[in-house]
């Protein structure tokens, strides 16, 4: 297995794990809510979704820096870069 499947596989594993920790945490959430028939009083029926929200997104954006990493990996992409920055500096 070369060094681009297995920056694939690990982008891939790393991934599913967090997406698995994030469903895990935002199950356990909706556990806390059901648990309780309504909020205290004063209390907020929106305790804790915000750092749901913050959790997921932060699950999508490890996701996607994964994704991105192993495209800007690619053999296509370095050379293309790589050509950029020639031009660029020979001007």
């Amino acid at each position: 297995m070369g060094t681009k499947e297995q920056l694939e596989m690990a982008a891939m594993v790393a991934a599913e794990d967090m997406r698995r920790w994030a469903q895990e945490h935002a199950e356990a959430l909706a556990a806390r809510r059901r648990r309780r028939a309504s909020p205290a009083p004063g209390g907020d029926p929106e305790e804790g979704s915000t750092t749901v929200e913050y959790a997921i997104g932060a699950v999508a954006a490890a996701g996607f820096a994964g994704l991105l990493l192993v495209i800007l990996k690619s053999g296509a992409v370095k050379s293309a870069l790589q050509g950029i920055i020639e031009r660029a500096l020979s001007l």
